[in-house]
């Protein structure tokens, strides 16, 4: 903005200087074609638009326009407009040499908009009365009229639209007393077909394969609930309920199993492996990081891979639902000390020759 009007100063101060050698006579002929030229332009063109240069410019020069016999200009615009720019001029440079100050009231402090859109989020059902009432509570001073306000700016709306439950959100809040179960197939290198049974917990991410076979009776599956029953409660875990399909190799015999040790069995729908999500999920895993890398020779090679896999996914495999830790190993203390990190010392640790690593500190 200030260098353009440098340049428009600089450009007009020359066109000034080049009237300088000019005679009377010359200046008024150049007065009159430059009349008629805008008078021409004026009856085409539409109602002109003003950059902030042009006003300033305009202001400027048209300090005291003549108000008596204002047509002797030409004008474009009203000399009362030239004036009221010339007014704008002065309170812009007065507000300037001035600290503005802001009316009204303060703008709420960021900690208390941030604890407001933290309560909102975290209860979907909280309207914005019951928000406030939070804060208050706490000691927190803030409005309930400056809560509605931050729910209006962050486009957050009324609770009867916010409160709604999916699948998801119900798994998420009774995690630690769901468990999910589920047969996944495999074949072998002679091309036999084995069936694997795991069982996998919402909450800790720990995986229990219960066993393979190439025939899955009645009696197997039912002696496989029962080792499940005694490792949980070995384990002190706390099942409520226990997700699966509706597959035939299910009897009721297993679901009786299940029931006596207090584990309702709920039924997936037909065809909507979301409501088995998670299980679906380690069986994918469980291929494309074993399965899928590995040659399975017979029932036995199978079990003993997917007993090493078990070891690596429960206690050293990553998880980031979990933080990045494992089901039965959490995080240790993060390394700070900078010579500590100069020294660092992983070395690798293979399981199945090489299919699985894992990295570990140097003791």
């Amino acid at each position: 903005m200030l260098l353009r009007l440098a340049y428009l100063a600089v450009t007009n101060t020359f066109s000034l200087i080049r009237l300088l050698p000019m005679s009377e006579r010359e200046k008024e002929i150049e007065i009159l074609v430059l009349r008629h030229q805008l008078t021409i332009l004026q009856r085409q063109a539409t109602k002109p638009a003003f950059t902030p240069d042009d006003r300033f410019l305009l202001a400027g020069l048209l300090h005291h326009p003549p108000v008596e016999k204002p047509r002797r200009l030409l004008l474009l615009v009203r000399p009362d407009t030239i004036l009221r720019w010339h007014r704008d001029l002065l309170k812009q440079r007065h507000a300037a040499t001035r600290v503005r100050r802001r009316r009204g009231r303060p703008r709420t402090v960021r900690s208390i908009r941030a604890l407001v859109l933290r309560l909102a989020k975290e209860n979907p059902n909280w309207g914005y009365r019951r928000v406030h009432g939070e804060p208050a509570a706490l000691g927190i001073g803030v409005a309930a009229s400056t809560v509605w306000e931050i729910f209006k700016e962050h486009g957050i709306d009324p609770a009867p639209q916010r409160d709604h439950s999916t699948w998801a959100a119900f798994l998420r809040g009774q995690a630690k007393a769901i468990l999910a179960c589920d047969f996944f197939e495999i074949r072998t290198l002679t091309g036999a077909r084995l069936y694997v049974f795991a069982v996998i917990e919402h909450a800790t991410r720990r995986i229990r394969v219960l066993g393979a076979t190439a025939h899955p009776t009645a009696a197997w599956v039912v002696q496989s609930g029962r080792n499940l029953v005694m490792d949980l409660e070995d384990a002190r875990a706390r099942a409520k309920f226990m997700i699966r399909d509706r597959d035939s190799k299910f009897t009721a015999p297993f679901d009786a199993v299940l029931a006596d040790a207090g584990i309702e069995v709920v039924l997936s729908g037909v065809r909507m492996p979301r409501m088995n999500s998670i299980m679906e999920r380690w069986v994918q895993t469980c291929r494309r990081e074993l399965l899928d890398r590995t040659l399975i020779w017979n029932e036995r090679h199978l079990l003993h891979a997917l007993r090493e896999f078990e070891q690596f996914y429960n206690g050293h495999r990553p998880h980031r639902t979990l933080g990045q830790a494992a089901p039965l190993r959490a995080l240790p203390e993060p390394v700070i000390d900078p010579e500590q990190i100069m020294r660092l010392d992983v070395r690798r640790h293979d399981r199945l020759g090489g299919v699985l690593h894992e990295y570990r500190h140097v003791a």
